[in-house]
């Protein structure tokens, strides 16, 4: 099945004359379905915990729209959940944690081989899809990177710039390796049953690797992805890797090379006619449309659309967002952009 599925071959280095298309946060708060079922999960974290409606809301874009892929719906935070941290959501405001501020908040936190029980429903979903998606609809699994994930355990929220991950790197860098060693590390086991579960493919998002600079970059950034690619790929050989270094700007040169990474994906800032030059060579390209154009519609929409598949035709290309699609995305505009990429 594996030389059918147009993601897949796209992933293989294949340039199709139509490509494979998916959606960053395909399942989400722009479907009214999505909307119903999480009322029945009653908030957001029951609903990634509960592997029949997560199992539901993955499948939902994907009989709406045929998507060549499906991605679990989790969340990036369910590792720290998992390895210890408290988590929850504020209705409007998103994500809450405890947390890492130095060696007592770390000490707290469990093992890398100490998460699956929590992970369990997570891995039941995966099973789940895998019995149900089309036959030709590829399983994305996926994390967080561990800097991204820092971030948020070290602000115990979401921040404009991260300022409070760096003051740490800069305060205490024992203390802040010690916590990017061990999310490495936990990242590796998680998305490792992720596969055995049933994932076809993983993906790596690093959304704030964007404000990593210089040797920040070189050892926050891609030596940790460069860490649990190589040691997925060891343990499940022919497994495809898409990295999202977010952000990265010229540090997108090399980095799927140097990391093992398959695919490439990029925001929407990146042009694509400098990602076919530049990023093409070494494998493949996925993105990158603004999700703005989810919202606004209209002719640019199917320009801009266009325009992307036209600069990356030469090369293998997964079209996606530059980032997740937001909650006041209209549905037939992603109808329009389908339309657009297929014909």
């Amino acid at each position: 099945m594996a030389q059918t599925k147009k993601l897949l071959r796209s992933l293989a280095g294949e340039t199709l004359p139509t490509p494979p298309v998916w959606m960053m946060r395909q399942a989400g708060r722009y479907l009214p379905e999505y909307r119903a079922t999480r009322a029945r999960a009653g908030d957001f974290l029951s609903l990634c915990y509960n592997s029949d409606l997560a199992a539901e809301v993955t499948l939902q874009p994907i009989r709406r729209y045929g998507f060549d892929a499906a991605i679990l719906f989790a969340d990036i935070l369910l590792l720290p959940q998992a390895l210890g941290a408290d988590v929850w959501f504020v209705t409007g405001e998103g994500p809450r944690l405890s947390t890492i501020t130095g060696a007592e908040g770390l000490t707290r936190l469990k093992g890398k081989d100490d998460i699956h029980d929590h992970l369990a429903p997570i891995y039941d979903t995966l099973r789940i899809l895998t019995r149900e998606l089309p036959s030709h609809t590829t399983l994305i699994g996926f994390a967080g990177a561990p800097w991204t994930v820092a971030t948020y355990m070290i602000a115990g929220r979401g921040t404009p710039d991260q300022g409070p991950a760096h003051a740490l790197k800069t305060a205490d860098r024992t203390i802040f390796e010690a916590l990017i060693d061990l999310l490495t590390e936990a990242s590796i086991e998680y998305l490792s049953m992720q596969v055995m579960a049933g994932a076809e493919v993983i993906k790596l998002f690093d959304s704030w690797a964007g404000s990593l600079n210089g040797e920040d970059f070189a050892k926050y950034a891609l030596a940790p992805a460069k860490r649990i690619i190589s040691e997925l790929k060891a343990r499940h050989p022919g497994l495809p890797v898409i990295a999202f270094p977010r952000q990265a700007g010229e540090a997108y040169i090399g980095f799927a090379k140097e990391t093992g990474a398959d695919g490439l994906a990029i925001d929407a800032a990146v042009d694509p006619h400098w990602a076919a030059r530049h990023l093409q060579p070494d494998g493949c390209v996925q993105g990158n449309l603004d999700p703005k154009h989810m919202v606004t519609g209209g002719p640019a929409l199917v320009e801009e659309t266009r325009a992307i598949v036209a600069a990356l035709k030469t090369g293998p290309h997964i079209f996606n967002l530059g980032h997740g699609i937001t909650p006041d995305a209209d549905p037939d505009n992603v109808h329009r952009m389908l339309e657009a990429i297929r014909g």
